[in-house]
């Protein structure tokens, strides 16, 4: 059946490139048909059920969320911009203190 939608589809994209001397609205109706159609068929099949249902299943535990607060998002955020600040100033210390060890100090370089 996923098949048949997946044929459908084609078929209206066949027909939006077929029906090429047509008016707009004819070549896009034969698309948007085929389109629909073909999504249709979809969601009724095996594979479409199971995704209709998981979607709906998403949408429940989406709803369950608790959000923070904006003062609790603030904190969070720069807190995250500190760490980062500190991992960067870390980092650049690092890389600075090896280019100095392997350039200066072994190879005698500057």
């Amino acid at each position: 059946m996923l098949t048949a939608g997946v044929l459908l589809v084609l078929a209206g994209f066949v027909g939006f490139f077929w029906l090429s001397g047509q008016e707009w609205y004819v070549r896009g109706a034969a698309l948007a048909v085929g389109l629909i159609a073909g999504v249709a068929v979809g969601l009724l099949s095996a594979p479409g059920k199971g995704f209709i249902a998981f979607a709906k299943d998403s949408y429940k535990e989406v709803r369950k969320v608790v959000w923070p607060a904006r003062k609790e998002a603030m904190q969070t955020t720069l807190v995250v911009f500190a760490f980062v600040l500190i991992m960067a100033i870390f980092l650049w210390l690092s890389d600075k203190s090896i280019e100095w060890v392997i350039f200066s100090a072994i190879l005698g370089w500057r």
